[in-house]
């Protein structure tokens, strides 16, 4: 029986590719996850364990809980440490923002520059690129990306404001590569002498302090001596300690990436092995005259079996050795697209191909392959010696049992309580899991009935092709209904493909929808203001009158902030600080409020958000005092409360005079601009940028460039995952290929007959593509409709009210998109049966 198995593989070579290429593709995906994985990491751990050679121990100021700020190390500290036997150095570092102006004199970016201390010596963990690092106060280096995006080169002359907003010129000296640091990368970078940077950010300490030890000096011993020296109030950790750390901290993203990948590699997976389920299931309906001559011959019942699982063994080590080489490739041009792309992770690291993935690559493949090829190879079991004596073999007909109904119907309303159980219980993460898995399960029962729906839908898919396209429409019709059961099988994995791009579809359109209509509410202007800096930085009033005096400007709205205390009752509460702020007056500012009315906000009554009210227990018509900076304790009514998400209101809202006269004459925390009516957009743009333009800082967002960076994040979002998605559909185009290539060769003498009875080779060709085209259809129905009907429960569990969309373009697309891939699947098989010759078809049966 090995031999005869092991000769059969050998004759049909490209059955045995065919059959182990979807396999081929999940494990790829599987071990490439792994191996971009584990080269991100080995990179970070390279990256960590160089800087960490640098420093024999590192010292860290302790936080507080319930801190505000993060603490800092004082001087005094830094010269015990110093003082500390075997300390050789010790440098303190500082950072913070300090924004770099552009050529045209406002600040880069939308965030500050982050500026940081580059001490001199062996103790400097910045990587020059070029140039020199900074020995005088006047001397500056800069990351690679602001330098070229910013077009400063070494030897220029760069502005940046210091923490009180002052002009410094610093002469470029060098430029250096922030590597793994995400928020560097992010805000961009410039270094200073030590003394400089604390000048600049206005440390009042330092962040960190990095230790030298003597040559030969044991880190731990040292860490001790510096713990001691110093006192408590520190974290001091040797300097493997701290590489171990920042590794473990990368890893967090990491271990997020690797989840997400796999969960596709888990669906391509699961896909892979419905295709190959179906596979062997037509294989083994092929061989019956085989298997039972076999049984003729003296092959017992374990052999047949054992020869079916043995073949599918060999599929398995062919497809887990090709996913495992294709899986380096992917991993290996990941990171190249990684590096092209300017992502923060290191690059130029070795690729990683740890035993881990080498064991699971062939595991999976054996479990799946092995797994999915157990049911056909039982069946193949249940052949009888007389089998052999039949002229031709007879096809299975389908009927549904009370196994599988009852079995259907368990799946099915479970899966739907489950799904009725997250909506009604949601605005939770666990709302969301819930739904997931009655998802899962309600997936589960589709699978088990979906043999008996294929007939019906069949019908309903191939009632246009019947009447347009004569005998070859109704032949493929009469052949998607004819086996239910492969026929299902066969779009089933079609099927999920369809489900989760309907599903990131529905989703991504809905949360688009919901956020624009959020953000029209918080922000129903063309145009804001705020500070770069952000915190407690502020936009002055003086811009705001400026704008008003613009012929291109319609109105201003000038919000601004400041910090109370409750007093009264609730003064020992210990959320007693709340934020306060104006209600501006403005004709086209109308907040709309869940409770009373802002119309009544008149001297001596505030607004409360929704969170404020239900934490106080207040209502409208209830008072509220409160602690201010010039007025002292007062005493407000109630008169509106409002939905934090609809607004830009301070948890706590005052009539605009009522505002000035208990905190005093305060900046804007921001400014809020629409254009005059009939001004152009650009034209008014250049108004407002116009005003700010004396004002560094002063950041002008467009709200309609704000949508359109939301818009464009989620539009990549759904590129993304269906790429990823699109491994899952591309195995199943290879299902439906490889069942129709084993279905033309099953259905040989059909064909001939056909043939034989004036079918024409196009016509022939024509209704392959046609069946195709119909399975195609009924898998993207059934997945369109199922993941229509579960995006809108996942949305439901959202903490707030959303606008419900069904992008009915994008469906459409995989409507068509679907049957088109079926019609490319049928291509080559259409093929190879009209070339066939109907006296050699007709013979060898």
């Amino acid at each position: 029986m090995l031999r005869t198995t092991l000769a059969g593989l050998r004759a049909h070579k490209l059955r045995l590719l065919l059959t182990s290429l979807a396999i081929t593709l999940g494990v790829g995906f599987i071990a490439g996850t792994f191996v971009l994985t584990d080269t991100i990491e080995v990179g970070f751990r390279q990256k960590f364990t160089a800087d960490a050679a640098k420093i024999s121990v590192a010292v860290f100021p302790k936080a507080e809980q319930n801190a505000q700020e993060l603490p800092f190390i004082p001087a005094e500290t830094l010269t015990k440490i110093r003082a500390v036997p075997g300390v050789t150095d010790a440098q303190g570092l500082v950072s913070g923002p300090t924004p770099l102006l552009g050529k045209d004199g406002k600040a880069a970016g939308n965030f500050p520059t982050t500026g940081l201390s580059v001490p001199s010596g062996p103790l400097n963990r910045v990587v020059l690129t070029s140039g020199v690092a900074p020995a005088k106060p006047t001397d500056a280096i800069m990351d690679d990306n602001t330098a070229q995006t910013r077009q400063f080169a070494i030897g220029a002359t760069i502005t940046v404001l210091d923490a009180k907003g002052a002009k410094n010129d610093f002469t470029l000296v060098g430029l250096f590569d922030t590597g793994v640091d995400q928020q560097l990368g992010y805000t961009g970078a410039i270094g200073y002498t030590t003394d400089t940077a604390q000048r600049m950010i206005d440390a009042k300490g330092f962040r960190e302090v990095d230790v030298a030890g003597a040559d030969g000096a044991d880190p731990a011993q040292l860490r001790d001596a510096v713990a001691a020296a110093i006192g408590a109030g520190y974290e001091v950790k040797t300097g493997s300690e701290y590489a171990d750390e920042l590794a473990l901290q990368s890893n967090v993203d990491t271990g997020y990436l690797t989840l997400m990948l796999l969960l596709f590699g888990v669906i391509a997976m699961f896909v892979a092995a419905l295709v190959i389920y179906n596979t062997f299931n037509i294989l083994v309906a092929q061989r019956t005259r085989e298997m039972a001559l076999l049984r003729c011959i003296g092959a017992t019942r374990a052999q047949i079996f054992g020869s079916i699982l043995l073949e599918s063994v060999v599929v398995a080590v062919l497809s887990s050795g090709l996913g495992l080489l294709l899986g380096l490739g992917l991993g290996a041009g990941a990171m190249a697209a990684l590096g092209v792309l300017d992502a923060p992770v290191p690059v130029g690291a070795a690729i990683a191909l740890t035993p881990r993935t080498i064991i699971l690559a062939v595991v999976i493949g054996l479990v799946v392959t092995v797994g999915a090829a157990l049911l056909p190879a039982r069946a193949a079991t249940r052949v009888a010696p007389i089998a052999a004596l039949r002229s031709q073999v007879e096809e299975q007909t389908f009927k549904a049992g009370l196994v599988r109904t009852v079995f259907a119907t368990l799946f099915l309303l479970a899966g739907t309580g489950l799904t009725v159980a997250g909506v009604t219980t949601g605005g939770s993460q666990e709302s969301l899991i819930i739904i997931m898995a009655g998802g899962g399960v309600f997936f589960l029962g589709v699978l088990v009935i979906s043999p008996v729906l294929m007939r019906p839908l069949a019908s309903f898919v191939g009632w246009l092709p019947r009447r347009l396209f004569g005998v070859p429409g109704k032949l493929s019709v009469d052949n998607a209904r004819r086996n239910p059961k492969r026929a299902a099988t066969t779009t089933v994995a079609l099927t999920i493909g369809v489900t989760l791009m309907t599903l990131i579809s529905v989703i991504t359109a809905t949360t688009r929808a919901t956020v624009k209509a959020q953000l029209d509410a918080q922000f129903p202007v063309d145009y804001m203001i705020s500070d770069q800096r952000g915190g407690d930085s502020l936009v002055p009033r003086a811009l705001a009158d400026q704008l008003r005096q613009r012929p291109e400007v319609g109105s201003v709205i000038e919000m601004r902030r400041a910090d109370a205390r409750l007093a009264g009752p609730d003064a020992a509460l210990d959320t007693s600080r709340y934020q306060v702020g104006n209600f501006p007056i403005a004709p086209d500012f109308r907040p709309q409020a869940t409770t009373g009315s802002f119309g009544d906000l008149v001297a001596g009554t505030a607004a409360l958000n929704d969170d404020v009210s239900r934490d106080l227990g207040r209502k409208v018509g209830d008072t509220l005092q409160l602690t201010t900076k010039e007025a002292g304790p007062v005493t407000l009514k109630i008169v509106a409360t409002f939905d934090r998400e609809s607004t830009d209101q301070a948890p706590i809202t005052l009539p605009d005079a009522d505002f000035e006269r208990y905190f005093g004459r305060l900046d804007n925390a921001g400014v809020y601009v629409n254009a005059k009516d009939g001004v152009a957009s650009d034209v008014a743009r250049r108004a407002v940028e116009a005003v700010a333009q004396p004002y560094p800082t002063a950041l002008v967002v467009s709200a309609t460039e704000l949508r359109g960076e939301f818009d464009d994040a989620l539009d990549m979002m759904l590129m993304i995952f269906g790429g990823l998605l699109g491994l899952a559909i591309l195995i199943s185009i290879l299902g439906i290929a490889n069942t129709l290539s084993l279905s033309v060769h099953e259905r040989t003498h059909e064909s001939a007959l056909l043939r034989a009875l004036g079918l024409t080779r196009p016509q022939l060709r024509h209704m392959l593509s046609l069946e195709a085209l119909l399975l195609g259809l009924i898998g993207a129905l059934i997945g369109i409709t199922l993941g229509t009907v579960f995006g809108w429960a996942a949305m439901q569990t959202f903490p707030f009210e959303v606008l419900f969309r069904a992008p009915v373009d994008q469906i459409l697309v995989f409507l068509v998109l679907s049957g088109l891939a079926g019609v490319l699947a049928a291509l080559l098989p259409a093929r190879r049966a009209s070339r066939a010759s109907i006296v050699d078809a007709l013979a060898s049966t």
